[in-house]
């Protein structure tokens, strides 16, 4: 199957789960329109209480610029929650948790079981990218690889404010060499990619984009007047979310931050934009 010029897409009502799977496995990535309806506008005062602090996230909480130079010193450049669903339990029986778990079978197989949540912001005028990577560089190594993130949008993205890139295919040839960045206790990773190799995936209000542990992926920092909110579910096959917390690894739902051996053996970058 050829590189898409643009993201492979589908709706998410009267979704065909084959033509789903087939997608996701040539490509890495998948666009699914309508995930949410503006019915389910509450999504977004939810976010937005723990934006402002509303809801207590301590260490879960954090700024992924790891140091380096920032536009605001008012706000996180790049706000995270991780285990939001911690905070409000019944967001797991909740539409968006429940229809996640519906794209995570029709992907990754029928065994797909939930593993973790996060929320990620770039407020306005923050400018701070997230560089290109591999999420499965920092997660455990497991012996059973299917997972899929899935990255739902509560604005209107697009490229200058912050929407996603993927690299067509690029899950295809392993992981490539990581080097890390930042300070110490707050590093993180980066790897070779351009914007040249990858796909934008716009995206409207309610809408998401998929993609594998192993997808290179990016995002330029919001330069505008608009906010970036994101909702991201985690999911993999349940024999291996039982492995990874039989091994101790909860991705920080203790707080702290795991499997960064990987990390902090990775070889130093002089700086990322």
């Amino acid at each position: 199957m050829a590189a898409p010029a643009t993201p492979p897409t589908l709706n998410f009502d009267g979704i065909d789960n084959a033509a789903a799977k087939d997608l996701f496995d040539a490509h890495g990535f998948l666009q699914i329109n309508n995930l949410l309806s503006l019915a389910e506008d509450r999504y977004r005062q939810l976010y937005q209480d723990f934006i402002d602090g509303k809801i207590d996230c301590g260490s879960h909480r954090r700024d992924l610029t790891r140091g380096r130079p920032t536009k605001r010193d008012d706000i996180e450049s790049i706000l995270q929650v991780m285990w939001p669903c911690d905070k409000m339990p019944t967001l797991l029986d909740d539409v968006l948790h429940q229809r996640g778990l519906e794209l995570a079978k029709a992907v990754i197989g029928d065994d797909a079981a939930f593993d973790f949540d996060m929320i990620m912001c770039k407020p306005p005028h923050t400018e701070m990218s997230t560089p290109f990577h591999q999420d499965a560089f920092i997660w455990l190594d497991q012996p059973d690889k299917r997972a899929v993130s899935i990255w739902v949008a509560l604005d209107d993205v697009f490229p200058e404010n912050g929407c996603m890139w993927y690299g067509p295919g690029s899950h295809k040839d392993g992981l490539r060499p990581h080097e890390r960045y930042g300070k110490e206790g707050e590093y993180g990773v980066t790897c070779k990619g351009s914007e040249d190799e990858c796909v934008p995936m716009p995206l409207t209000p309610g809408s998401c984009g998929l993609h594998g542990g192993q997808t290179v992926h990016y995002s330029r920092g919001n330069s505008t007047d608009t906010w970036r909110r994101a909702y991201i579910l985690n999911y993999r096959p349940k024999s291996m979310v039982e492995y990874e917390r039989a091994k101790g690894f909860d991705h920080g739902r203790a707080g702290a931050r795991q499997n960064q051996d990987h990390v902090v053996n990775a070889k130093p970058l002089d700086a990322v934009n």
